[in-house]
């Protein structure tokens, strides 16, 4: 083979390789050259003229393909914040907690009339408005919740005393006659909850405190319970045994 015709050959091969999707091995980029074509030398020659440069001719197995530098992907590598929407079951979660707290999941669940789906609470945990406040002083020891500093920090609140009340709502429309709103009206929307010592409630006085540690674990519990659960719905509530949670209900099963 003369000097024109590897040249040829060495530009038709590395156009081969740059326009496929996948990598090529020697018998499939033998289909785009004569019979006498020596690939393996070829391909070598082609790999040492992209040795230093920002894209490189890799073997992979028995398969060539270009690839980008080992020592440039930090370069590449770009960090993009998206904001992901909350849904209608967790925007009303966290209005219960807020209003509410501290406040166990069977009486979230209570309020808005149906149960909870597995990665509601999650989502909140995840960005960081809600939190464990203690265990409650009563048959089961269910695990209370409260809203966090990043929940007043997002909302531009002082304190929880600032939340709107029924009236405020209602002017702004955003109240209706719905079970669960209804429910939360009763209970206490108007602020009264919010004003008694940054939203400590009466039961809440009778709960004990966490340690960091046993903090921790509650919520990594609490983001792992979705990925070992085996995602089977149920349409009774049951106390917590002591240190642990009960699995979430599908979103949107009725209560019995």
């Amino acid at each position: 083979m003369d000097e024109e015709q590897r040249f040829k050959t060495l530009r038709l091969l590395e156009a081969v390789l740059f326009a496929s999707e996948t990598p090529l091995t020697e018998k499939q980029l033998a289909a785009y050259f004569p019979e006498d074509a020596d690939l393996a030398t070829q391909l070598e020659a082609l790999q040492a003229q992209y040795a230093n440069r920002g894209v490189v001719l890799e073997q992979v197995n028995n398969a060539w393909a270009f690839r980008t530098a080992a020592d440039l992907g930090p370069d590449l590598r770009r960090e993009k914040t998206t904001y992901k929407k909350l849904s209608k079951a967790a925007v009303d979660t966290l209005a219960i907690i807020a209003y509410h707290q501290p406040v166990t999941r069977a009486e979230i669940e209570e309020i808005r009339g149906v149960s909870l789906s597995k990665g509601t609470l999650d989502t909140l945990l995840e960005a960081e408005w809600v939190k464990p406040r203690g265990r409650r002083r009563t048959p089961g020891r269910p695990l209370t919740w409260g809203t966090t500093e990043s929940f007043l920090d997002h909302f531009g609140l002082e304190s929880l005393s600032l939340l709107p009340g029924v009236e405020e709502l209602k002017a702004a429309g955003l109240l209706d006659t719905r079970p669960a709103i209804t429910a939360l009206g009763e209970r206490g929307l108007l602020g009264a909850d919010a004003q008694q010592g940054e939203g400590e409630t009466e039961a809440g006085k009778e709960e004990d405190s966490l340690d960091e540690q046993e903090l921790d674990s509650l919520i990594q519990d609490e983001f792992s319970r979705s990925e070992s659960d085996g995602g089977e719905s149920r349409t009774s509530i049951k106390p917590w045994e002591d240190g642990d949670e009960p699995e979430a209900d599908e979103e949107g099963s009725e209560r019995s």
